[in-house]
């Protein structure tokens, strides 16, 4: 299937205007206070479920899209929608045409979609520190039951992520795009070798 990030400015436009009215068991509220609800489109970014990739883009694409949301008539507003089988889906609804013309806001929306076609990440940096961050949380849950056989010292998670790393790369790849989630052989390791003492 294409994408509208695949496809020329004008055929998207096109395809996305009024794109709500072909959803399934739904109804936005919104769209019956707009004289141009037709002209809209709701785009949805992530969800309850969403994995790291998702959440990043998602926010990558609410940062370009903010000054688009001010004033007392925006072309984007954010929104969150409940469904049945994930809880929530988070997006935006954009206005795809205003006076005839395609939207500014969709033109950079469509800019934003273009580049994930061409490679899935939009912020690297925000990408991996969202991918470190699951990992040090993991961390802690997978050391939930042995970190009580020694006497860890404060930011020990960190400590345990830099020599797993260096040294047991793959304990701390991410898994299922929820980051890295080492076994507690792996953290025992790297316990041992930071000189953590252990517990009697």
């Amino acid at each position: 299937m294409t994408t509208l990030g695949e496809m020329t400015i004008e055929d998207a436009a096109r395809e996305a205007a009024g794109n709500w009215r072909k959803f399934v068991c739904f109804a936005w509220d919104r769209g019956r206070d707009l004289d141009d609800c037709d002209q809209w489109a709701i785009l949805y970014t992530h969800n309850r479920d969403s994995g790291l990739l998702d959440q990043s883009n998602a926010s990558a694409i609410a940062k370009a899209l903010e000054p688009f949301t001010e004033g007392d008539d925006p072309d984007v507003v954010f929104e969150s929608h409940s469904h049945w089988a994930v809880g929530h889906v988070d997006g935006f609804s954009i206005r795809v045409y205003g006076d005839g013309e395609i939207a500014d806001a969709f033109r950079v929306y469509h800019d934003l979609a273009g580049r994930v076609a061409a490679y899935p990440i939009l912020d690297e940096t925000d990408y991996y520190l969202r991918e470190y961050e699951a990992t040090i949380q993991n961390i802690g849950e997978a050391a939930s039951r042995i970190k009580r056989d020694y006497d860890l010292p404060d930011q020990w998670d960190m400590d345990a992520y830099a020599w797993l790393a260096d040294l047991r790369p793959g304990s701390v790849e991410s898994r299922d795009d929820r980051g890295g989630y080492p076994s507690e052989d792996h953290l025992r390791a790297a316990f041992e070798a930071l000189g953590y003492e252990r517990l009697e």
